[in-house]
């Protein structure tokens, strides 16, 4: 489970605790029994890229990315519900199942957010 953890750090904002951690975040990538080699070793080179850059080049293009249009968006019930009303009840949805399972959630980001979900 380590692993989603990992992608789903590495899909977030990049803030300063990702330039603090991400000698962690290494290890954990190397120690990982559930990803294959090839795997591993393209989630080390992006962490690694993304580490080398200065971090506001690095939220500037995580902003253009991600928070520019709808088909790149980390929002899952957008690409299927879009704006509709439908959209609503799936995260309220959701947000049950989440607390069903004993998750209470104090994040800022929607409960379709890929990395939360993750």
């Amino acid at each position: 489970m380590i692993e989603l953890v990992i992608v789903s750090r590495l899909l977030e904002y990049p803030d300063a605790a990702l330039w603090q951690h991400q000698q962690e975040m290494f290890e954990a990538i190397a120690a990982s029994k559930n990803l294959p080699k090839e795997d591993a070793h393209a989630l080390g080179i992006f962490l690694r890229d993304l580490t080398t850059m200065d971090p506001l080049d690095a939220q500037a293009q995580y902003s253009e990315l991600f928070d520019r249009g709808r088909a790149t968006s980390l929002l899952l019930f957008e690409h299927v519900h879009g704006e509709s009303r439908d959209r609503g009840q799936a995260m309220v949805d959701l947000l049950a199942q989440y607390e069903q399972h004993g998750l209470q959630l104090n994040s800022r980001e929607l409960p379709d957010h890929l990395p939360l979900y993750l």
